[in-house]
C-alpha cells in the first residue's frame, strides 16, 4: 500500500510517483529507478488517495467537495497509466469527525466508478479511569461495528442512487488503542536535518505508549469486528507496528519486547482460518454511559474448511465471570480442543516491560467437554478469549 500526497501536492505528482514505482522502463522516472538500483518495477497495487484530509489537523485541509473533486481526478489519471491498480479514497479520520457522513456521500457520488475502496480509521482512547470511563472504554468494538455498518450503508446507497452494480469495499487502515488524552507534542527544537538521523543524538520518544491487559481485551473485540464485517473490510491495517502506539517495544541498542496488545493480534492472526461464520450472539446489556446499553458479550466464530477446524472467539465486556453456552449441533462431531484467554493481571495498571516481559501472557484454561452438541464455558472477567474445536482424525 502506497500513499499519494494530495495535500500539498496533486494529480502530476501522483503519476509521477506511479510511474517511478509501477511502470517497467523507457521513462524518464522508471529509468530514474533502474539508475537508483531497481531494475523491476515495484509492481504496487494498491494506492490511498490521500490521508485523512477531513482532518483540520492536516496541511492541504480540504472539504468534502474539494478532495472529491481532487480524488476523482487523480484516480483517472493514475488508471490511465496503471490501470491494474486499486485505489482508496480516504474516508473521516474517525466516526466523531463532524463532516462524517458527508464526507463519504461527496466522495462517492463524485467518483464512484474510480475507486474500489473507502478507507475508515479509528483510535480508542482509554481515557479517564473511572466506573464510566471504563464501560465505555470496553465497548470500544461497538463503536467500530457502527462505523463499519454506517460506512457500508453510505456505500451502498450511493451506488444504488447511481444505479451501479459496483460494490466498494471499506479499508480499515488506521486502528488501535491510544492514550491520545496524555499525548502532547514534544518540546519545541530546531530542525537538524540531516543530522537528526544520527544514533548519537538523544531525541525524545514520541507516543511509545504502554498497553495494560484491559488495552489488549479492547484491541482483541476490535479484531473480532473485523472478522465480523469481512465480506465488506477487505483491507485493515493495525498502525503502527513498532514503538509508536504499537505492539512491539524496542530501545536503541538493547532488547525488543511483546506488549499486551501483541497477543490478540497474533493469535487472530493464527488461529482465524477460512470463512467468517454468522455468529447469533444473545447476552444481557449494560450501560455504557454515552454508547447506551450494548451487550456484554462480543464473539465470532470462523471455519477452516480444510480441515474442519472451528474457532469462537469471544471478548467479556463485563467486570464478573461469564458463562457462555455455545451450541454446536449444527456442526456435529467437534469436540473441545484448547481454550486460550487473555484477562487483566492483578494490578489494573502492570505492563510488560524488558525487565518483565510476560508479565500480561495469554494462558491456557482447561477445555470444557462437548455434550451432545451443546458446551458451557466459563470466559474470566474482562477477557479476550479463543475457544478451538477440532473434528475427530479420520482413519
Amino acid at each position: 500500500m502506497m500513499t499519494v500526497n494530495l495535500g500539498t501536492r496533486g494529480v502530476q505528482e501522483a503519476c509521477d510517483l506511479l510511474e517511478y514505482c509501477n511502470h517497467p522502463s523507457g521513462t524518464q522516472l522508471s529509468d530514474l529507478r533502474r539508475k537508483h538500483g531497481f531494475e523491476e518495477p515495484h509492481r504496487i497495487r494498491l494506492w490511498c488517495l490521500g490521508n485523512e484530509l477531513d482532518g483540520p489537523w492536516q496541511v492541504g485541509h480540504k472539504t468534502p467537495l474539494e478532495y472529491a473533486r481532487l480524488a476523482n481526478e487523480t484516480a483517472k489519471a493514475m488508471r490511465l497509466i496503471d490501470p491494474g491498480i486499486e485505489l482508496v479514497a480516504a474516508g473521516s479520520s474517525n466516526s466523531l469527525m463532524p463532516t462524517y457522513g458527508e464526507w463519504e456521500a461527496t466522495v462517492l457520488e463524485h467518483g464512484y466508478e474510480a475507486i474500489d475502496y473507502i478507507a475508515l480509521h479509528h483510535y480508542f482512547d482509554p481515557g479517564e479511569d473511572t466506573p464510566v470511563g471504563k464501560r465505555e472504554f470496553l465497548t470500544s468494538g461497538v463503536v467500530m461495528d457502527r462505523y463499519i455498518e454506517g460506512a457500508i450503508a453510505t456505500c451502498d446507497h450511493i451506488g444504488a442512487k447511481l444505479g451501479s452494480r459496483k460494490r466498494i469495499q471499506l479499508a480499515f487502515d488506521e486502528w488501535n488503542v491510544w492514550y491520545m488524552h496524555e499525548f502532547s507534542e514534544p518540546p519545541d527544537r530546531p530542525w537538524t536535518l540531516p543530522d537528526a538521523v544520527r544514533p548519537d543524538l538523544d531525541l525524545p520518544p514520541l507516543i511509545e505508549d504502554d498497553f495494560t491487559a484491559t488495552d489488549a481485551v479492547v484491541v482483541g473485540d476490535m479484531l473480532l469486528s473485523l472478522l465480523r464485517h469481512a465480506d465488506r473490510v477487505t483491507v485493515a491495517n493495525q498502525a503502527q507496528l513498532v514503538n509508536v502506539i504499537a505492539p512491539i517495544r524496542t530501545r536503541p541498542g538493547g532488547p525488543a519486547w511483546r506488549q499486551s496488545i501483541f497477543h490478540p493480534f497474533a493469535l487472530t492472526s493464527r488461529l482465524a482460518r477460512g470463512v467468517v461464520l454468522r455468529t447469533e450472539v444473545k447476552a444481557p446489556p449494560h450501560d455504557a454511559g454515552r454508547r447506551g446499553e450494548v451487550p456484554l458479550l462480543s464473539a465470532v466464530a470462523t471455519y477452516d474448511e480444510e480441515t474442519g477446524g472451528l474457532v469462537l472467539f469471544a471478548v467479556n465486556r463485563a467486570e464478573r465471570p461469564m458463562g457462555l453456552r455455545v451450541d454446536l449441533r449444527s456442526l456435529p462431531g467437534h469436540r473441545f480442543a484448547e481454550h486460550i484467554t487473555l484477562h487483566p493481571d492483578p494490578d489494573p495498571g502492570a505492563i510488560n516491560t524488558p525487565e518483565a516481559p510476560d508479565r500480561i501472557r495469554p494462558a491456557t484454561l482447561t477445555p470444557a467437554t462437548v455434550d451432545g452438541g451443546r458446551v458451557t464455558v466459563p470466559l474470566p472477567s474482562t477477557s479476550w478469549n479463543a475457544l478451538r474445536f477440532t473434528t475427530p482424525p479420520t482413519s
